[in-house]
């Protein structure tokens, strides 16, 4: 698509990574939200999506990674400072997406409390680690400040993923599921990586916290973002 000029071109990538960055955003404010009401996020985004006009369905999730919509917003940010212009709606955006990886934490803090389980000793396994599925990107992964703050909180940390074999910042290598699931207090699916029966992951399980909805339909031992 021909434009007019290389910075013209440049703003036109921007504004399309932060679109998504700021819907992402909303709908990811709005999951905590409805965690704090006692709402189901997912029928809520679905269920709007079935306007035929005037809806672009986004996702929640544990935080945005790669190598462009967790950094862009802040990039035209500090661009935008050169002109003395405050881009305060898309820094917000940032900051809401930055912040996803310490809710989950807490979520994950609370199913293991529901289930008379303290953080620290318990074994968390993490499901996924790249920061979109079927790929093994970990560029600004929310996966990895996730296992960095239950390693912190005193959690024994494991995690499965085919295409992130090892973790070396974390010592860490991938585990085989089936295993892991059975010895795990709680399974997190942070990645949700197609090949894998979630709902059979659910049914094994103890205790799942669920940042993808992958689960399918709702377990009395699902937690669901």
């Amino acid at each position: 698509m021909p434009v007019s000029s290389p910075d013209t071109a440049e703003m036109v990538k921007l504004l399309e990574n932060i679109f998504r960055s700021v819907n992402i955003a909303l709908v990811n404010e709005l999951a905590q939200l409805c965690d704090r009401i006692g709402l189901d996020v997912w029928e809520i985004v679905e269920a709007a999506a079935t306007k035929p006009f005037g809806f672009m369905s986004f996702k929640p999730g544990p935080g945005l990674g790669g190598h462009c919509l967790p950094v862009d917003p802040f990039y035209l940010a500090w661009k935008a400072r050169e002109y003395d212009f405050y881009t305060e709606f898309i820094e917000l955006a940032g900051k809401v997406n930055e912040n996803m990886p310490y809710f989950c934490f807490g979520k994950i803090v609370r199913a293991l409390n529901a289930n008379e389980r303290p953080l620290r000793g318990s074994r968390v396994h993490v499901v996924g680690v790249a920061y979109k599925a079927d790929a093994g990107d970990l560029r600004e992964s929310p996966a990895l400040k996730l296992i960095e703050l239950l390693v912190n909180g005193g959690a024994a940390v494991s995690y499965t993923d085919s295409y992130a074999p090892e973790l070396p910042q974390h010592g860490l290598a991938s585990v085989a599921l089936d295993g892991a699931v059975a010895d795990a207090d709680c399974v997190a699916v942070v990645t949700a990586h197609s090949g894998i029966d979630y709902p059979r992951l659910a049914e094994r399980a103890r205790l799942v916290v669920d940042f993808r909805n992958a689960t399918g339909e709702a377990r009395g031992n699902v937690w669901k973002l």
